[in-house]
């Protein structure tokens, strides 16, 4: 393993399964709009991109800005902990930081929520740093993220993998020059991920340290 390699992780539906909380904030959200709330199997669409984004779809952009306010009152209190650590993630990452990768965190989640969800599960002692979002928008898509992640790390993006479960997490690491590892068991199809244009797609994290074998070489 070459010593420059390095990871970057998306975090809802890679190493954690948020939906409860996300889902369940959004219903929370929609209800106080006085918006019919589908039930959360219908709203899974909304994991992975910006919420805003999803909340201007839904209820317009008109009443947007009012449904994230609503959406981080519950989400802020309660909804980031509505959450589950996947199994064998983390003997996925101890395994990767025994074999010598540096390893990130780069979520379009705002980083405030971000960085108390990797404490809580355990997970922070993996990770040089965890990158996300501002709460007032700034780096929400990937591209600009990653981009900003790449130079706080001093990282070259050519020797680096990004491992996500949506097209944001393929895209966005394609317009920074970085492979993509998709991981099946997110909230992306593996259809979404083959057409986005992922390196490899593995179904357990089990299969990561392969991919990254063959991806990094």
């Amino acid at each position: 393993m070459r010593p420059d390699r390095v990871a970057f992780f998306d975090l809802d539906g890679t190493l954690t399964d948020p939906k409860p909380g996300i889902c369940g904030s959004l219903q929370f959200a929609l209800t106080e709009l006085g918006h019919p709330a589908p039930a959360q199997d219908e709203l899974e669409w909304v994991i992975g991109p910006p919420m805003i984004e999803s909340l201007r779809q839904i209820v317009g952009p008109d009443r947007a800005e009012e449904g994230l306010r609503l959406y981080r009152r519950r989400y802020g209190e309660t909804g980031l902990f509505e959450n589950r650590v996947y199994d064998g993630i983390p003997e996925l990452l101890r395994r990767l930081t025994e074999d010598g990768w540096r390893l990130y965190v780069a979520t379009s989640k705002a980083r405030p929520y971000a960085l108390r969800i990797v404490e809580h599960f355990g997970l922070a002692p993996f990770f040089a740093e965890t990158y996300g979002s501002g709460l007032d928008g700034s780096l929400m898509h990937k591209d600009a993220l990653l981009a900003h992640a790449f130079a706080d790390a001093g990282v070259d993006p050519r020797a680096a993998v990004m491992i996500g479960d949506r097209k944001f997490d393929v895209l966005g690491a394609k317009a920074n020059g970085a492979p993509t590892i998709g991981v099946a068991w997110g909230y992306g199809s593996r259809a979404e991920l083959e057409e986005a244009g992922a390196a490899a797609i593995v179904a357990t994290p089990a299969e990561v340290d392969g991919a990254l074998a063959a991806v990094a070489s």
